[in-house]
């Protein structure tokens, strides 16, 4: 009976453990050179650019494909609470709010519309506080990856 009273409590004290082990978020959100670092230590390009509006945006991409990174609810240090992945598409306005809606309405995650001239673009908005990991970071940008790819088949792009 001892045996397996020790036996549970090693399996609580792991349990515990690996829970303590998760790589946690920086408080406040994370500032764009760490969005970058996260995307360059995982293999991605992560390049920090500036938009002819003047913002900060981090540049990259997967199997083919480019966005960008919109940073939001930023403070005056640079911690930003929020990221926006973004990706447009030029079509030469092959495409229409109708379609757009489509896509909207079937898939949960992301979001698509047409801009002004008809070309669809596709949003997926990360929440980093209050609290989080990079465990769900990562999982969060495996979600973006399989929207942009469904996006494309959507699309026949």
């Amino acid at each position: 009976m001892k045996r397996i009273i020790y036996a549970v409590a090693v399996l609580a004290l792991l349990s515990f453990s690996t829970l303590a082990a998760a790589n946690d978020l920086p408080a406040g959100g994370m500032t764009i050179e760490e969005v970058s670092k996260w995307l360059k230590d995982a293999g991605y390009k992560g390049d920090i650019i500036t938009t002819k509006t003047g913002s900060r945006v981090v540049a990259s991409g997967a199997d083919g494909w480019t966005w960008k990174i919109y940073f939001f609810d930023c403070e005056t240090d640079g911690r930003c609470g929020s990221i926006q992945f973004a990706m447009g598409l030029v079509t030469k306005g092959a495409f229409n709010t109708e379609k757009m809606n489509d896509w909207s309405r079937d898939n949960r995650w992301a979001r698509a519309y047409v801009d002004n001239v008809n070309d669809p673009w596709l949003e997926y908005d990360v929440d980093l506080t209050p609290g989080g990991t990079y465990e769900l970071l990562n999982d969060e940008f495996a979600t973006w990856r399989t929207m942009v790819k469904r996006f494309h088949t959507f699309l026949g792009v």
